[in-house]
């Protein structure tokens, strides 16, 4: 039996499947502080449950969970190349390379804002902001601590850059299956998504150049500053060449090669690296890509800001994604979300308020499913075709989708982005909320436009005859 054959839930069972979930996740996050790992797996098993109970045959929510796992395969083998990557890169001296050259050459006062440009081109040619914060993100918060700037307010620099460049980018996953799912095409989706992104960008620039005047030179003669660029010294061959795995993921990039395959050559080039310039040898170097690189020097922070990656270092961010899974999938199979679409549907009166409706609608399954990779599917197919019927062009709902999706995700704990954010920066999400203004003020636009109708998009007179006419096809097609 298909999905759209599975027994459709009554309204009042899919809001009591909701609301309980939403409770048991906030009951066991912020009242027993237990892992969101668990939390969403044991809400997931009790939503399982709820399903059966209420007539859904279980081999449809366990096919649902099923797809929903390899929906998030791709994720998962980044996550992994990922933690390789930053391990092989450690033991070649690639990010020691470029933790020491940024503290020899930024001022703390430019710093922010200068991470912040440097992760956005990283992100933006990448097409990953996952890739970025592994990569350039690190570097940067190592050169941070170097300089006395605060961990959380370099992370935010960090996010906002490497998040900025994964909304915009044409390479990146999530403008590709926003638009995918929205019938908009790709570059025209992304140029509209910077009438939010584009200002809550440039204020957070600003924020970060007038902040960082704060940071006085005097801490570049700090002795932590000093310790981290003596042990890099000593502990490295700083020669240039290290850098050449940069270059070479940036030229695959450039070449448009699909993602992994580049993390791979990457991860390659730099394993060769670590052997010939700093001396590992084959044994070392691939145990430093399954547990992560481990040096021990003379200074413990040097030590704590160097050991990290490998391939287990992914494991728990993976077990999140699967646990999100898990919770997601039988609500998804249940039918909930059409349940809250024919609520919205009935509520919207015009056009400003079934915008905000589906706003609304994806941060609350965002917020729920802890993935985009799950809510720009489910909520885009289930809504694009409401914008034409109030004139809106769909390109309205991609944008609103990136805000409350890719932007949000850093600053959701439990989310899969939020938790691989916070592991991979060693930073609480919370922590550096209040640094990251561009995650939550392009919301705030996104909501502004959508209550007021500024910056949506109407439909011109010749596509409300060309969706016209696709509709009416669409309805002989299936003899309605």
């Amino acid at each position: 039996m298909s999905q759209s054959e599975t027994k459709k839930l009554a309204p009042w069972q899919a809001m009591s499947m909701l609301f309980l979930g939403i409770a048991l996740i906030f009951f066991g996050l912020m009242a027993l502080k237990v892992n969101a790992r668990i939390v969403l797996a044991v809400d997931g098993a009790i939503m399982c449950l709820m399903a059966c109970v209420f007539g859904i045959a279980y081999n449809e929510i366990q096919k649902g969970i099923k797809d929903m796992i390899a929906s998030m395969l791709v994720a998962m083998l980044i996550l992994l190349s990922v933690g390789v990557l930053i391990a092989a890169w450690m033991a070649s001296g690639t990010i020691p390379v470029m933790i020491y050259y940024g503290m020899k050459v930024i001022t703390p006062q430019l710093f922010l804002p200068v991470a912040c440009i440097l992760c956005t081109l990283m992100s933006t040619l990448a097409g990953t902001s996952w890739g970025t914060l592994a990569t350039v993100g690190v570097a940067c918060m190592g050169v941070a601590e170097g300089l006395g700037v605060p961990v959380e307010a370099a992370a935010g620099a960090v996010c906002v850059g490497a998040f900025f460049g994964d909304k915009i980018s044409p390479l990146s996953d999530s403008p590709v299956i926003t638009a995918t799912v929205t019938d908009t095409p790709l570059l025209e989706g992304i140029k509209h998504s910077l009438i939010s992104t584009g200002p809550a960008y440039i204020i957070s620039l600003v924020f970060f150049f007038v902040y960082g005047l704060s940071f006085t030179s005097g801490s570049m003669e700090s002795a932590t500053y000093t310790e981290i660029l003596s042990t890099i010294e000593k502990t490295f061959n700083l020669n240039p060449i290290a850098l050449l795995p940069v270059f070479v993921v940036i030229a695959l990039i450039v070449l448009k090669k699909p993602t992994i395959p580049t993390f791979v050559a990457g991860i390659a080039v730099g394993a060769v690296l670590a052997m010939i310039m700093q001396g590992a040898d084959l044994k070392s170097v691939m145990q430093y890509m399954y547990s992560g690189f481990s040096t021990h020097t003379d200074s413990t922070f040097v030590d704590k800001m160097l050991n990290r990656g490998g391939f287990t270092s992914m494991m728990s961010t993976i077990g999140l994604l699967m646990a999100a899974a898990m919770f997601g999938a039988p609500l998804r199979t249940a039918g909930v979300a059409e349940v809250l679409l024919d609520y919205v549907t009935k509520f919207a009166r015009n056009s400003r308020v079934m915008a905000f409706c589906v706003m609304c609608l994806h941060t609350l399954f965002f917020m729920i499913t802890g993935a985009y990779y799950v809510s720009y599917p489910v909520v885009g197919t289930m809504t694009k075709d409401m914008f034409p019927k109030y004139n809106l062009q769909r390109k309205n709902l991609m944008r609103m989708m990136l805000d409350t999706g890719t932007g949000l995700a850093p600053l959701v704990p439990w989310s899969t982005t939020g938790s691989y954010t916070a592991s991979t920066l060693g930073v609480a999400n919370i922590a550096f909320l209040a640094y990251a203004p561009m995650l939550w003020l392009s919301i705030i636009l996104s909501a502004v436009y959508a209550l007021t109708g500024i910056g949506m998009a109407k439909m011109e007179e010749d596509e409300k005859l060309k969706e016209q006419e696709i509709m009416n096809n669409a309805a002989l097609s299936t003899g309605k």
